[in-house]
């Protein structure tokens, strides 16, 4: 089948389900404006042991507001209700809701729905609360950069069917903000996949309804219904490469940032299943502390970038300037001093309490990982210039130990000292988990020549990796990246997926989960890699 989403077919779910979408030819219509009832199925989000945030969005006929009420039940039939909750919805917040229940017990699943004021019900979800006690075994899904246009979110829908999926985690770039053609592939969005507003997204009014048209597809509400997820932002659900004060994608004819960013916000809270708190620590009874962290618009310092040393008269001489002064600068970071403070405290107390493992799920990633000389051999002849210009300052990088990356950790290689030196210090058994970079890696990181943790860095869902620039074979890329980069032990340049993530006790493992296509629905996918780690190693292996 087709799924499109454009101006005249936004999904309707209040009366459908998912189901519908698998009718061949089955036609919608309707804008966002024009739905009525529980628009965008169902979520849950941010689980405690006996509580859980539901979230869905119902418009009722009269555009008004509305109260819901949250039902929630151990068995499908609904037959008792065990918890609940009301709310009110209006246009205030773009008839979104979200209600936290309590009373729940530890480590079980329940089904729950909301009830409109006609009586009307939502699509029932499924979720699960976090277990308490000694954990034998917890499964997480790993997801990042889905960019609606280049094809469908087949990982999604592969991750919404498994029993042995726990929780979803997203690490950001949930949408992306570029207007129609800006971003897309050559051929032009995949199936007609265009997200609406066809601009770029700059006010509230943009945001929302980017985010309605991505929470349209059907994989992505399958997630949503049948995992309960941590959501965290990166730079895309704002604009490229944001921090606090400004983005590389904010030109000044497009307003203040601060109100672009405030909007930005705004429709993140209303149509995500997370709370207003911007980080915070979930405890897996005592497997595991999950870390869920804000690295864009609260604290971050601006990247500095290696562009302007190509046009330098002496370009070695002033990368190695940069490199030995401004580079290490202390001041710059990626979190924050308070958030720095919080987590490197909260890690420590994971610790104490006889927590086996430490999980922080960052934006960007962490691994040292510097471009190879060969790279510029890698390109096609039609590379665009600023892919090229952009490759070229990651090799005269490279050559003086300079990361290609700047807008991750290797931009900011303070703030990275700082963190990993908490983590030794507390103890810790590290894992950090990346997106970002649409690619897939696996990193022994170090600190000071000692083992601080390991980081496995997934794909994206849909956005492209580096095979959409480069003509090499990607198991020459990948060779040539890891013996050029001793943190980095294997990467995958050219797949899209996720990660499926399995904790025990003693060891955790990895998977980097590849789709077989994202050009056409297709849910088939297989493990291309997996990586683990033994508790008290921090080394892979």
């Amino acid at each position: 089948m087709t799924f499109r989403i454009d101006r005249r077919s936004v999904l309707v779910t209040a009366s459908l389900g998912v189901a519908a979408f698998a009718i061949p030819g089955f036609a919608l219509a309707g804008t966002v404006a024009d739905l009525r009832g529980f628009t965008h199925s169902v979520a849950s989000g941010e689980p405690g042991t006996d509580t859980m945030l539901l979230w869905t969005r119902y418009q009722p006929a009269s555009g008004d507001s509305a109260r819901l009420r949250a039902e929630v039940s151990e068995t499908a039939d609904f037959a008792r209700i065990v918890s609940g909750g009301e709310a009110l919805t209006g246009p205030w917040r773009d008839w979104t809701s979200k209600i936290v229940v309590e009373g729940l017990k530890p480590g079980t699943r329940y089904f729950y729905r909301f009830v409109a004021p006609d009586g009307s019900f939502s699509p029932v979800g499924r979720t699960r609360t976090l277990p308490v006690g000694n954990v034998r075994r917890f499964g997480i899904a790993i997801f990042s950069c889905s960019n609606l246009p280049f094809g469908y979110f087949n990982a999604y829908g592969h991750a919404a069917a498994r029993d042995d999926v726990d929780l979803a985690v997203h690490l950001g770039d949930y949408f992306y903000e570029y207007p129609k053609g800006a971003y897309s592939p050559e051929r032009g969005a995949v199936d007609g996949r265009v997200p609406l507003p066809e601009g770029e997204t700059l006010i509230l009014a943009d945001y929302r309804l980017r985010y309605a048209s991505y929470r349209a597809d059907p994989d992505l509400q399958a997630l949503h219904a049948n995992k309960p997820m941590l959501v965290q932002m990166d730079d895309h659900e704002s604009a490229n490469n944001s921090w606090e004060g400004g983005a590389q994608n904010h030109q000044a004819n497009e307003g203040d940032w601060s109100i672009r960013r405030g909007a930005a916000l705004q429709a993140w809270r209303e149509w995500m299943p997370v709370s207003d708190r911007p980080f915070a620590a979930y405890d897996v009874g005592t497997l595991v502390t999950l870390f869920r962290t804000e690295t864009r618009l609260l604290g971050r310092t601006p990247e500095r970038s290696l562009y302007r040393y190509l046009t330098a008269a002496d370009p070695v001489k002033a990368l190695t300037q940069f490199r030995d002064s401004e580079w290490m600068d202390p001041s710059v970071s990626m979190l924050g001093s308070e958030q720095e403070s919080w987590l490197y405290h909260a890690m420590a107390k994971s610790v104490r309490q006889g927590q086996r493992w430490q999980l922080a799920g960052f934006g960007t990633i962490m691994g040292r990982t510097s471009a190879p000389a060969e790279a510029l051999d890698w390109l096609k002849a039609d590379t665009p210039e600023r892919v090229r210009n952009y490759v070229t300052a990651g090799v005269n990088a490279g050559k003086l130990g300079l990361p290609i990356d700047m807008d991750g950790w290797g931009g900011y290689p303070a703030a990275r000292a700082r963190f990993l030196k908490a983590a030794q210090q507390a103890g810790s058994n590290l894992i950090v988990i990346a997106g970002d970079s649409h690619n897939a890696w696996a990193y022994d990181l170090g600190q000071d020549g000692k083992p601080a943790g390991v980081e496995f860095a997934g794909q994206s869902v849909t956005s492209p990796g580096y095979e959409s620039s480069t003509g090499a074979d990607p198991k020459t890329v990948a060779a040539a990246l890891v013996a050029k980069n001793a943190e980095l032990k294997w990467c995958d340049t050219s797949r899209r997926g996720y990660m499926a993530m399995t904790l025990t006790p003693e060891k955790v493992s990895n998977d980097w989960v590849f789709v077989d296509t994202i050009l056409e629905r297709n849910l088939k996918a297989s493990v291309g890699h997996t990586a683990t780690v033994m508790r008290g190693r921090n080394v892979m292996g």
